[in-house]
């Protein structure tokens, strides 16, 4: 029988048992906060065969975080009485599924990091942008390692469920459930962020049945990328580069974008800051951009203008001045990243009265002797005295976001 949605320990849900469940309550909860991933791959679902609106928050948002995204207390109660006929079989929902859909649309909200999160709407062909479907697919078994309310996680569910493949939930588990998960399902595409790989990797565990690897989310660093190729050693595997607002808009074989002749128009940069043409953004959104320009905040380095080859540096909004010189936080967590007994780090600055800002860093090793001694006379041959840290926290573990990616403090 099909499987659609498992989780190791814990449920393994059928096509056919989805299908019932749709067809006996023929409703799903219009602003979709679920802690059950199940649950809310459900709504997405009955709202698409509805072709009505839903919207899609974190489960764990505070009564104050809710209220700063506009929701009010009887939308989060609010049932969508659902007027489709039954389905008859998988085949009939897959039908279904791939008819056009010209009302529905799904509410995303930013991560929120720098500031309150913004809601940003979807319609079905801006979601499904990316996504391919074709026979050589119907095999995939994919491992779901994203936030499910969140950008990334609602495009890998519809390239899921629109090849109708088993998805496997890998988000937020403990390192030893994951690789558990990955071998006793046999997945053979993972989608995840940096930080979720660099956690997964162990230095000997080889995944040989994974024949796809994407990551997004966050800067992917030459490092990072042999680390994939030692980890899963079967694998095409793929840098994305995507945002909530645009959804997924080109994607590379390592950590430098060549961009397409087609997209020559559809982007520019102006001060090293990434812009993309309005017609990525959905109608809905327009006051996104300005002057038909989306300005993503991401800071990029050109390599080349022929063909026109980019590096995602980070974000503007991670420049800091360190005593008059401009730092990119992300530069330094790259360095401190490349040191060969690193696992992870996250780099951030702190206000300081004389500088202006200092640098902190936490950082897990691989190796208990290294002290933060060592780590420092490493980096000065890699990094220019005021980009060091002035202070390492050597850590057990690096806090993360509710998207999976680095906190920074």
């Amino acid at each position: 029988m099909k499987k659609f949605f498992c989780e190791i320990n814990k449920k393994e849900i059928s096509y056919l048992s989805l299908i019932r469940d749709l067809n006996k309550r023929k409703e799903y909860k219009y602003v979709s906060n679920h802690n059950d991933f199940y649950l809310i791959f459900r709504d997405i679902v009955a709202s698409l065969l509805n072709d009505s609106k839903i919207v899609l928050i974190d489960s764990d948002l505070s009564q104050n975080e809710v209220e700063k995204l506009n929701i009010f207390s009887d939308e989060l109660q609010r049932i969508y009485k659902c007027e489709y006929p039954d389905i008859q079989d998988i085949d009939d929902l897959l039908t279904r599924l791939t008819i056009p859909r010209n009302k529905w649309r799904v509410d995303l909200f930013t991560s929120g990091t720098t500031g309150v999160p913004k809601k940003i709407t979807h319609t079905f062909d801006s979601i499904t942008r990316a996504v391919k479907i074709s026979p050589d697919k119907k095999a995939d078994v994919w491992g779901f390692a994203y936030n499910p309310t969140h950008i990334a996680g609602v495009q890998v569910f519809f390239q899921a469920l629109l090849n109708l493949n088993t998805i496997v939930n890998l988000f937020n588990l403990k390192k030893d459930d994951i690789i558990k998960s990955i071998d006793y399902y046999k997945i053979t595409n993972i989608s995840a962020t940096p930080t979720f790989y660099r956690l997964l990797y162990d230095g000997s565990k080889k995944f040989e049945n994974v024949k796809r690897v994407t990551s997004g989310g966050e800067k992917l660093d030459s490092k990072l990328f042999n680390l994939l190729q030692s980890m899963f050693p079967n694998a095409k595997i793929l840098n994305v580069y995507a945002s909530t607002e645009i959804g997924t808009l080109f994607a590379s074989y390592g950590e430098y974008f060549v961009l397409k002749e087609s997209l020559r128009d559809k982007i520019k940069i102006i001060d090293n800051e990434l812009y993309v043409s309005s017609e990525y953004i959905n109608n809905d959104d327009n006051d996104l951009a300005q002057d038909n320009w989306y300005k993503t905040g991401d800071y990029v380095e050109v390599i080349s203008d022929n063909p026109l080859t980019i590096k995602i540096i980070g974000r503007i909004n991670e420049i800091v001045n360190i005593g008059g010189y401009k730092v990119h936080l992300s530069e330094v967590e790259e360095a401190i990243n490349s040191l060969p007994f690193v696992v992870n780090c996250s780099v951030y600055s702190k206000r300081n009265s004389v500088l202006g800002n200092i640098i902190m860093c936490d950082v897990v090793l691989k190796e208990k002797s290294i002290s933060e001694q060592d780590i420092h006379k490493f980096l000065s041959s890699k990094l220019q005295p005021f980009k060091i840290p002035r202070i390492i926290n050597i850590v057990e573990e690096i806090k993360t976001t509710r998207t999976g990616k680095v906190q920074r403090i």
